[in-house]
């Protein structure tokens, strides 16, 4: 068999591909190996906590100044409230 032309030219680019060589080619899932096609499609464990999705009605106040802390606010009000929760019970808190 004759030596494969490599890929790439002298440019670094990638050239053009013949039909020899894509004939050549394999399907992904043939040729990885064995312990990398067994995690594909496989999702990592949670990196921290998960957290809840939920729905909540804040005062146009409250987001507004979050929101105009920047990228993470939603963070920083789940942040608030944890701090909060360190010293207080919700069961304090009348309305």
């Amino acid at each position: 068999m004759p030596a494969r032309k490599p890929l790439i030219d002298e440019h670094g680019e990638v050239r053009e591909l013949t039909d020899s060589d894509l004939k050549q080619f394999k399907r992904g899932d043939e040729a990885l190996p064995d312990a990398l096609r067994r995690k594909i499609g496989v999702r990592g464990p949670q990196k921290g906590p998960t957290k809840i999705p939920l729905s909540l009605r804040l005062s146009p106040e409250v987001v507004e100044a979050f929101r105009a802390s920047g990228d993470g606010w939603q963070k920083r009000i789940d942040a608030v409230l944890a701090d909060w929760l360190k010293t207080h019970s919700p069961d304090e808190v009348t309305l």
